[in-house]
């Protein structure tokens, strides 16, 4: 492409994407695809797994293009795409671990008794609940707090990365963190039955 000096912003390059310029979204992942891979490599844990969800994710991006507004942030764009990814990915991990519980059993081990298999169920579904629990409070969340906290717990950036994409201050991205931190809290806390 052209030299750092002279290279196009993201917005622009994008809008040549939009119009089919294969090389101008190339040059976005280029710029893009180091920051998305760390944001997906601690989401998962696991390196192969990332990759695979790194192409995964600019695949969907290439083909939702044309959804993407130029005066947005590609790089909270991306980190959206990658986040929904992740979650995907980990909730077919789930399944994939309960039906190992539950169905495969190793040639040389027993069978699992009913009741190993009835604890086994009941264990994945409190950890089902649990998380379905967990992402109904974040999405409950008002979207300025959900934002900061998605872009700084699970995003992996810092306040001051947040703050550029949110085109706010520092100071109001810690604001924000704090009360959405402590808002989660609140909806998370047990409800005592009287």
């Amino acid at each position: 492409m052209n030299s750092p000096e002279s290279a196009p912003p993201d917005e622009t390059l994008a809008a040549w994407a939009q119009r089919g310029d294969r090389a101008a979204f190339d040059e976005l992942m280029r710029r893009h695809k180091d920051g998305v891979y760390r944001f997906v490599r601690r989401y998962v844990g696991n390196s192969d797994d990332a990759y695979d969800l790194l192409q995964e994710t600019f695949i969907s991006a290439w083909e939702n293009l044309r959804r993407f507004e130029v005066t947005r942030s590609f790089t909270a764009w991306t980190r959206t795409i990658a986040l929904n990814k992740c979650r995907d990915f980990s909730r077919r991990q789930k399944f994939q671990r309960l039906f190992r519980q539950l169905y495969a059993a190793e040639p040389n081990c027993p069978p699992a008794s009913p009741a190993q298999l009835a604890e086994a169920r009941e264990t994945a579904a409190e950890q089902v609940l649990k998380q379905q629990r967990f992402d109904a409070a974040v999405a409950a969340l008002p979207a300025l707090y959900k934002e900061v906290l998605l872009l700084t717990t699970v995003g992996a950036m810092t306040q001051e990365g947040a703050a550029a994409i949110l085109g706010t201050s520092t100071k109001a991205v810690e604001m924000r963190l704090r009360r959405a931190k402590r808002r989660l809290a609140e909806l998370l806390m047990p409800t005592r039955e009287g």
